[in-house]
């Protein structure tokens, strides 16, 4: 009888693991969601429906992409959803555009993409949007997942390409995936430290029932026991991916985290802020993400009083004219300063890595992300108070906490004393006659000088951006676009054509060197297409002039620097747009040119003005490593 019953106990655990390996097996086949859910054959729907309703509920008003098979249900249907679909001749470009958006508008930006080469071109704008801290959502094309590994056109690994780059990597499989996997990859970009992520959308999600069923279906007439074996599984694979495709989804957003600081940080600060008598802000990007305004952060920064600089995104946070507003010698002040709060700027090769500050100083830092908030703070900084929260509401709440607060006077004017003495010796710089073609100095004050209060400058070059820098001022807040820390050349063309489409009532300015031209100039065909007039000012050296200068220094060659006078201003013409070209002998009616430039550009033409530049020792000493 003992022999008998573990006979049985053993049968019995033998028909129990058996029983759970095809309960596993049909899960995995969808055999069993397949039971409870809907499969219509006969549906024309197709998946690039779900993308467009998702991306409609979240607010996406464009969507940027360069065509492809792949990708084609998600554009026809964003197009039929009234999203604006903006084509351009780069998939670079349409990443930068999609991350000019994320910065003006406070919404996600999003991009789509072919498969393979499509996404591999994206691949460099996406590490720009990720070191720049930008919400963006790439949606990439891909073959079908059945077909992945099996030499399929343009199939590669593209996860792997992005793991180190996105916030989060999904590859959908199924057509009832994609609501949920982009609502969630949107509030991933957007929550905590944001950034890209990216979701690959497989060929075989996107396009309807019939037309899936007759590229991967197989024959219907099988022969022998594998050929109907492989007809059932390929059959049964298409119904799975199509099950329960049409039930109703929530496609609103989630919630999105934002990091606070807690009342006590506020508090500390607060203490350690009101004993200083030599107090500094320094505004980073990071400070201008949502949810607070700018004109939020504005009042606040003005009822503290503290003098202040602006870098990146922040540049124009607060008016030109502003008394708080130091844009020279940020070297000295920071030497001098026995307080400086970093409101998301970061202690990297932008602030030498934290070496400025003098050894006497309070540093308090807030920033979003803690590996940011803490950079090289174990080798030549430390913080007195290290905030791992959201920079703007932090100032906004320490503003509240020190009414009545008032700044040192001789501090504050000390320091615009030597910011004036700073411009001043930049306008006499300005006024020397270069040995030939413009001075860029002259140029580019002319140009500040023109300027009107709704304009919007995007800063795409090295050393005539560079020199942009300090003399052309933005002149309200979000009106500054430049590459961020990674410093990519590239950017101009795509952050000018997302500039356009937010603000179209802006007169947007994109300051190229002649080196990042060459990168985005077929751009100017995309403008004349979807009607979005900008002006480029390249300043044309016919050098690369920012790595030369140190190069023939140190290592005595010009080589791989140099470029020629090329005639950009034809190129844009033969392109559509307006091309006016300035050089030495046209210094008298350069302010002319700016204007009809800018008329032009109010009439609808997309504009390109060559100017022929000369050299200067206004940035000797700026090393590019």
């Amino acid at each position: 009888m003992d022999l008998l019953a573990g006979i049985g106990y053993a049968c019995a655990g033998l028909l129990a693991v058996l029983a759970a390996a095809l309960l596993g097996m049909a899960y995995r086949l969808g055999l069993l969601y397949q039971l409870w859910h809907k499969v219509d054959p006969r549906s024309p729907r197709h998946g690039g429906e779900l993308v467009a309703e998702v991306l409609k509920a979240h607010g996406v008003r464009f969507l940027f992409a360069l065509a492809g098979g792949h990708i084609s249900p998600i554009l026809v249907a964003s197009e039929k959803v009234g999203i604006r679909v903006v084509d351009t001749r780069h998939e670079a470009t349409a990443v930068f555009a999609a991350d000019a958006v994320s910065r003006l508008s406070g919404r996600i930006g999003v991009a789509a993409v072919t498969a393979g080469p499509g996404v591999t071109n994206a691949v460099t704008a996406i590490k720009n949007a990720q070191m720049a801290e930008s919400p963006l959502l790439l949606i990439g094309g891909a073959a079908a997942s059945l077909q992945k590994g099996r030499g399929a056109l343009q199939d590669i690994d593209q996860l792997s390409l992005f793991k180190t780059l996105c916030k989060a990597c999904v590859s959908v499989r199924a057509v009832r995936d994609i609501v949920p996997t982009l609502r969630k990859a949107i509030a991933t970009a957007q929550s905590g430290t944001p950034g890209p992520v990216f979701v690959e959308l497989p060929i075989d999600v996107l396009y309807p029932f019939h037309v899936v069923e007759k590229e991967i279906g197989g024959t219907k007439n099988a022969r022998g026991l594998q050929g109907k074996v492989v007809q059932w599984y390929l059959r049964n694979y298409i119904r799975n991916l199509f099950a329960g495709a049409w039930e109703p989804r929530d496609v609103s957003p989630l919630p999105v985290q934002v990091p606070l600081a807690t009342e006590d940080e506020v508090q500390r600060c607060a203490e350690l802020v009101s004993r200083a008598t030599k107090p500094l802000v320094l505004v980073g990007s990071q400070a201008m993400l949502p949810p607070t305004p700018a004109e939020e952060l504005r009042a606040a920064l003005e009822a503290l009083g503290i003098p202040c600089y602006l870098g990146g995104a922040a540049r124009g946070l607060l008016p030109p004219g502003s008394p708080l507003l130091l844009r020279q010698n940020r070297r000295d002040a920071l030497r001098d300063a026995d307080l400086v709060l970093l409101a998301g700027a970061v202690c990297d090769f932008r602030l030498s890595y934290g070496r400025l500050f003098s050894r006497r100083a309070v540093i308090v830092a807030v920033n979003r992300d803690r590996a940011q908030l803490l950079r090289n703070s174990d080798v030549f900084w430390k913080p007195r108070l290290a905030v791992q929260g959201d920079a703007a509401s932090f100032v906004v709440r320490l503003a509240r906490s020190l009414r009545g607060y008032t700044c040192p006077g001789d501090w504050v004017e000390g320091l615009r004393e030597a910011d004036r003495k700073k411009e001043q010796a930049n306008r006499e710089k300005a006024a020397t006659p270069t040995p030939q073609h413009l001075n860029p100095l002259d140029l580019l004050h002319r140009l500040d000088a023109l300027l009107p209060p709704e304009s919007l400058l995007v800063a795409d070059g090295g050393d005539f951006v560079g020199t942009a820098a300090y003399i052309v001022r933005p002149r309200r807040p979000l009106a500054w676009l430049d590459p961020g820390a990674f410093g990519t050349l590239g950017v101009g063309g795509g952050f000018a054509l997302g500039a356009k489409l937010c603000r179209p009532d802006a007169e947007v300015w994109v300051l190229y060197g002649d080196g990042s031209l060459g990168y985005s100039l077929m751009e100017f065909d995309t403008f004349v297409r979807h009607k979005t007039p900008v002006i480029a000012l390249v300043g044309n050296d016919a050098c690369w002039s920012q790595i030369s200068r140190e190069q023939v220094a140190l290592l005595g060659s010009n080589v791989a620097c140099g470029l020629e006078y090329l005639d950009y201003h034809a190129v844009a013409e033969a392109l559509g747009g307006k091309g006016f070209v300035v050089g030495r002998q046209d210094r008298e009616r350069l302010d002319a040119v700016l204007r009809a430039a800018q008329d032009a550009c109010r009439q609808g033409h997309p504009v390109l003005i060559n100017a022929l530049i000369g050299k200067t020792d206004f940035r000797d000493g700026s090393i590019s490593v």
